[in-house]
């Protein structure tokens, strides 16, 4: 379907015709008819589908049709992280470029100044907000913000927000809204808790649910198979011998993050690290020196799986596995968007190879198995059925050596749980009374 098939003012039509904007994604499709007939709306559906503007487009030109439009909060979006009200700020600048509709968004980390133009913007009342919950809520309970005349809740990335602890504040601030308000939500997934939330804030909703789509044929995956120790000399060899740039790598912690970044930056590579302990000024700095070509590798927690629009990447690493296959869709497609190829990388360590069996299951078939250099070592056998992987079992290039191929090695002068080198000093241990 083309947007210009559906019920939308000409001058939001003009905006899309500008952005390149014609044919509707499935969740497009689906959703907006829904919004526009002013029902509640659940959708699950995944990153990279167009929720955004399944959402922002029926919203702002139902706004835009209001007769009188009072100079007051008249939506609300949520949405769990900086980085994505960023980004639907944007995506809402330019859907209503023709529209004389206002809009702001409020989160967190920023300056005094910042701050002061988010409560200016409150106060004063804008057609759409954009904002994480626990900014919102601070500046509601400063006592300037007046929800009552909210028509539209949206909550982004729902699942995401409960993860992150955001049920309360959530909570806290539909009830500052009416009840007769129109609720929509969108999700990637759908455990028990989305649907309790729904229940408790939706009101007969229609449900649009796009299947997870497995990662574009565009996408050339492939992994890795070895042990944690040589996760980083191999990304350091495969950075360099395939003059890789435009690269985000994923970790699982922001300590394996700051350590990869130095380990990269002593090897001469154009790095910078994101994650939550940076304040937005310094995240914002790395954005922009990243997308002005500046830096060669991003390297990131799952922060930048979901939410950032960068559509040039050449290459994403995932140096921990992910936890659920869900979450592998989201990382790896941030490569190969926008028509273009890409390739995306996996470190399977032992203890992650039942996991990562679990993400080629959801595949539905195997992801190509890579050969170490022999200059790596040994590196494990891939038995994902196993609980650890081959439960320590050394093999060269992945083959364990013939004639022992179903032996345990044996564990000699194993020290006990409690051993302690003579004349050695207990570390942290408290004090005993005698």
């Amino acid at each position: 379907m083309r947007f210009d098939e559906l019920d939308l003012s000409d001058d939001i039509l003009d905006a899309l015709d500008v952005m390149r904007f014609d044919e509707c994604t499935p969740v497009q499709e689906q959703a907006i008819p829904h919004v526009l007939e002013g029902r509640d709306l659940i959708a699950v559906a995944q990153t990279g589908t167009g929720k955004t503007a399944a959402y922002l487009l029926p919203v702002i030109d139902r706004l835009y049709r209001l007769p009188e439009p009072e100079e007051s909060v008249n939506c609300i979006v949520m949405a769990p992280t900086r980085e994505l009200a960023q980004q639907i700020d944007r995506q809402m600048e330019g859907f209503s470029y023709y529209l004389p509709l206002t809009s702001v968004a409020i989160y967190g980390g920023t300056d005094g100044a910042t701050f002061a133009q988010q409560q200016k913007a409150l106060k004063l009342g804008a057609d759409v907000v954009i904002a994480t919950p626990g900014r919102l809520l601070a500046h509601m309970q400063m006592g300037y913000v007046d929800l009552s005349k909210v028509s539209y809740l949206i909550l982004d990335e729902a699942d995401r927000m409960l993860d992150m602890g955001f049920y309360d504040d959530i909570m806290s601030i539909v009830k500052q809204m009416p009840a007769s308000r129109q609720t929509l939500m969108f999700s990637a997934t759908m455990p028990p808790r989305i649907q309790q939330l729904a229940k408790a804030i939706l009101d007969n909703p229609a449900e649009v649910k796009i299947a997870v789509s497995r990662p574009t044929e565009k996408i050339q995956q492939s992994a890795f198979v070895v042990y944690e120790p040589q996760k980083a000399a191999l990304i350091r060899h495969i950075l360099k011998t395939r003059h890789a740039s435009r690269v985000i790598i994923f970790a699982s912690s922001k300590l394996n993050v700051k350590d990869l970044t130095r380990t990269l930056r002593r090897a001469g590579l154009k790095a910078a690290e994101i994650h939550s302990d940076l304040d937005q000024k310094q995240r914002d700095e790395v954005m922009l020196k990243f997308r002005a070509n500046r830096l060669d590798i991003l390297v990131a927690t799952d922060i930048l799986a979901r939410g950032i629009d960068i559509d040039d990447i050449s290459m994403v690493v995932n140096y921990d596995v992910p936890h659920e296959a869900e979450d592998y869709v989201h990382r790896i497609g941030r490569t190969a968007r926008a028509g273009a190829g890409g390739e995306a990388v996996t470190f399977i360590s032992p203890r992650e190879q039942q996991k990562f069996g679990g993400i080629e299951k959801f595949l539905g078939y195997e992801v190509k198995k890579e050969e170490v250099p022999a200059e790596f070592g040994e590196t494990p056998q891939y038995r994902p059925e196993r609980r650890g992987g081959n439960n320590g079992t050394r093999t060269q290039r992945g083959r364990r050596p013939e004639g022992n191929r179903d032996r345990k090695p044996k564990h000699v002068g194993k020290p006990k749980r409690n051993f302690r080198p003579r004349n050695s000093k207990p570390r942290n241990n408290p004090p005993q009374n005698k």
